[in-house]
C-alpha cells in the first residue's frame, strides 16, 4: 500500500487511502481521480497474486449538489463498478446522505444474533441473573454499541436503543 503513494488528508490532497486487513476504501474528489487510483491498486495486487473481488467493488457518490447521471456504474480496465446507496467499512455502514438510521437497524440485528447465539444460557434456571446480566453487559451490549463513539442520536434512535435493552433485559 505504501507503493501506491496514495495519502494524505481530504481538505489537503485529493485522494486518500483507508486500509485495514483486506477492507480498502479510496476516498477521492473526482471521477478521474477513482479511476486513476483504482488501476494503481489493481495492477500493485496482481503483483503479489491478489485480485480486486468485482462483486464487493462499489462505488458512492457523495455530493450537497444533486445531479441526475445517467450511467449508474464505471468501467475500468473491464471492471465494471456499480453504483452503491451505502458501503461497509470495518463493520460500520455509511451512506451518501449521513444517516445512522441504516446502521443502528444493523447494529441492532446483530445484537439480536448474539442474543439468540447464547438464548439457552439466559433461559436457564440453573444460572442466576448476576451472570446473565454480565453476560448482557460484556458480549451482546458491545455488540449493539460499536461505534456509537460517531452517532448522533435522535430521540427517536435512543428509544430504538432503550426499546431493544429493556426488551432482552426482561
Amino acid at each position: 500500500m505504501k507503493k501506491l503513494h496514495i495519502g494524505g488528508n481530504i481538505p489537503t490532497r485529493l485522494k486518500q487511502l483507508c486500509v485495514y486487513a483486506d477492507d480498502i476504501m479510496l476516498v477521492t474528489r473526482t471521477k478521474q481521480a477513482i479511476i486513476n487510483n483504482f488501476q494503481k491498486l489493481q495492477q500493485e495486487a496482481i503483483q503479489y497474486g491478489l485480485e480486486v473481488n468485482q462483486n464487493k467493488t462499489k462505488y458512492m457518490r457523495h455530493s450537497r449538489v444533486q445531479t441526475n447521471v445517467k450511467n449508474k456504474e464505471i468501467e475500468i480496465e473491464g471492471i465494471k463498478i456499480e453504483e452503491g446507496n451505502s458501503a461497509k467499512y470495518l463493520g460500520t455502514i455509511m451512506n451518501a446522505e449521513n444517516l445512522i438510521e441504516e446502521e443502528i437497524k444493523e447494529r441492532i440485528g446483530a445484537g439480536n444474533r448474539s442474543f439468540f447465539a447464547h438464548k439457552k444460557i439466559f433461559q436457564s434456571k440453573l444460572i442466576t441473573r448476576k451472570p446473565k446480566e454480565r453476560l448482557y453487559h460484556t458480549v451482546i451490549r458491545p455488540v449493539v454499541v460499536y461505534g456509537s463513539e460517531c452517532w448522533v442520536l435522535t430521540e427517536n434512535i435512543k428509544e430504538k436503543l432503550l426499546v431493544f435493552e429493556r426488551r432482552l433485559l426482561r
